[in-house]
């Protein structure tokens, strides 16, 4: 469960992460509420995560889902470059959180 919950907060991370820049600097009231609101419930899952995880492995597999969500959204909706460089690091992203997935046991 607490895996799921870590899976959950990092989708929500991926969207706060697309959520800051239509607040533009934080000056559009609706787009900074729907930023904050996103922020929040992400770390909320986060520490429900944090129940039944070690610290260290929760925030970096959380940290790396939402960083994958945002550079592929980065290429596949605001056209960002592909580069060789840029697969590998998502390739070593998605193999440093499978592995913490497979060598962390639950609470």
């Amino acid at each position: 469960m607490s895996w799921l919950l870590l899976i959950a907060a990092g989708l929500v991370e991926i969207a706060w992460s697309q959520s800051i820049k239509p607040t533009d600097g934080f000056t559009r009231p609706l787009p900074t509420f729907i930023c904050v609101a996103l922020a929040a419930v992400s770390v909320y899952l986060l520490s429900l995560a944090m129940k039944g995880l070690p610290v260290g492995t929760a925030y970096a597999a959380f940290t790396g889902i939402g960083a994958i969500g945002a550079i592929t959204l980065g290429v596949v909706v605001h056209k960002d470059s592909v580069t060789v460089a840029r697969v590998a690091a998502l390739v070593l992203i998605v193999g440093g959180v499978t592995l913490a997935r497979v060598t962390t046991p639950e609470s």
